[in-house]
């Protein structure tokens, strides 16, 4: 078994686990990792990708919108990865983790709803979620790293989601202010990481049996927080990507025994799903769990309750754990004031309005608009006042106001359909590829703002176009080298 570069607490933990099947899961290590794909189900749908895509991909049991990548499209001299090609930059996809795909699907959101991601960064479940939601509801995501946030901002504004709140806030705060809210939420726990061993190398460097007991105790602390931002009947999902039954089985088991009000239910049962350790060890059990045996669920169930793990010897992927518990009752969701309008708006609608009415087909009411310093936004229907919290972004980020005139933001272009823009410019990929380069072009037409698109279909960012020349506004930030 390739263990040598693995931490022997590890190894011996896990061979106690599996028992035989302990090889074919120290096997793995030797192949490369799997690169997940997901397709944006807000700008097209799944067959209409694997329809254009220049990658073999191969469909997911769990996820219908989700493939492994078998082969990128090459030619002499070049070759071109899923992460810089043309279709990641206009948000047709997400590299995500295969297993981890699973979690959204297993949360199952509705549009219309009130969803929390409490943990988000850096934005594969969410802006999972976000699809399903189909910019329907409210999505607050939240991350409490001040740094990883904006990856997560960065994400979602590729994505093209328009109903996000983004915060930066402790699960203790915005629990105080929106307890009862959410009719779903996904805590997808900070833990040990070990099924990141073959992306992350740094992941067994910090690797210890101290760490995963310091990662179960904020794992308990967040879980409990969680908790009461859940409506009565509402669901909370808890996920990890470790397999440390001290911070996946004990976890749920300790929280089902201070929860009485809130039980552990069964998803659909997906191929590729294996039920968790069986019996769902007690927090408070001296000998800790049996050996995993590796039974198949029965009429949907695993033994050991519902609970589900994903095993990378068994399924693609690195491996996750997925609980999905729901709170008793069918009150509905607390009621929060709801957001107030920015002072100093008034003065400077004149400036969107006549963007809008230049650049737009789309009309967003007035009482949705939202000013932050000289920012933008149109919030979700039915926001909840949010002030006093750390908030990142309230919404869809439109534009900035500058000295007498409005300029739009890359997150507003890359939320619009095509048909929405007055004036578009159409790119080929060559084309599309200096443009993402930030360089000018030519293209006859009217002068101002145009939307530029690959092939007509898919926006890429904003040109200001003058006398035939547009000018490259792609974010310099996101320039591709």
């Amino acid at each position: 078994m390739p263990t040598d570069h693995l931490p022997p607490p590890f190894v011996q933990r896990m061979i106690a686990l599996l028992g035989e099947e302990a090889p074919a899961f120290f096997a793995h290590y030797d192949a490369p990792p799997d690169i997940g794909l997901r397709v944006n189900t807000l700008k097209l749908a799944p067959e209409e990708y694997r329809a254009l895509s220049p990658f073999d991909l191969d469909p997911l049991p769990w996820n219908p919108t989700g493939y492994r990548v078998l082969k990128s499209d090459s030619s002499p001299g070049i070759h071109v990865t899923p992460g810089s090609h043309l279709h990641h930059a206009a948000g047709l996809y997400y590299l995500q983790d295969l297993s981890a795909q699973a979690v959204a699907e297993v949360l199952d959101p509705q549009p219309g709803e009130r969803i929390l991601d409490l943990a988000a960064a850096p934005g594969g479940k969410t802006t999972h979620i976000a699809a399903k939601m189909q910019n329907r509801g409210v999505l607050v995501a939240n991350e409490i790293h001040p740094k990883r946030v904006w990856d997560l901002a960065r994400n979602l504004e590729r994505w093209g989601a328009r109903n996000v709140l983004i915060a930066n806030e402790t699960p203790e705060r915005l629990a105080a202010r929106l307890s009862e809210y959410f009719d779903r939420v996904l805590v997808d726990a900070p833990c040990s990481g070990e099924g990141m061993f073959r992306k992350m190398p740094e992941a067994v460097r910090d690797w210890s049996p101290e760490f995963v007991a310091g990662c179960a105790i904020r794992q308990t602390a967040i879980l409990d927080t969680a908790a009461e931002l859940v409506r009565p009947g509402g669901w909370l999902c808890y996920a990890t990507c470790t397999f440390a039954p001290q911070e996946d089985e004990h976890i749920i088991a300790r929280f089902l025994d201070d929860h009485a009000d809130f039980e552990l239910v069964t998803p659909a049962w997906k191929p590729g799903f294996s039920p968790a350790l069986s019996p769902l060890p007690s927090s408070a059990g001296a000998g800790g769990p049996r050996p995993y045996e590796a039974s198949s669920p029965q009429a949907g169930r695993g033994p050991g309750g519902a609970a589900i793990r994903l095993w990378p010897h068994l399924a693609p992927g690195e491996g996750h754990f997925i609980a999905l518990l729901r709170r008793s009752g069918s009150a509905e969701a607390s009621v929060p004031e709801p957001a107030r309008p920015a002072h100093g708006l008034k003065n400077l609608l004149p400036y969107w309005e006549a963007f809008r009415a230049h650049a737009l087909h789309l009309e967003l009411p007035t009482e949705t608009l939202h000013l932050v310093k000289s920012f933008l936004y149109a919030l979700p229907p039915d926001s909840p006042d949010m002030a006093g919290l750390n908030i990142v972004r309230p919404g869809w980020w439109l534009g900035s106001f500058k000295k007498d005139r409005f300029e739009p933001s890359h997150a507003l272009a890359l939320a619009l359909l095509p048909a929405e823009a007055r004036r578009t410019v159409s790119l080929d990929a060559a084309a599309a590829g200096r443009y993402l380069h930030r360089e000018a072009f030519r293209a006859d037409g009217e002068d101002g703002w145009v939307l530029v698109t690959l092939d007509g279909r898919f926006p890429l960012g904003w040109g200001k176009r003058v006398r035939g020349l547009v000018k490259n506004h792609y974010p310099s930030g996101l320039r591709l080298l």
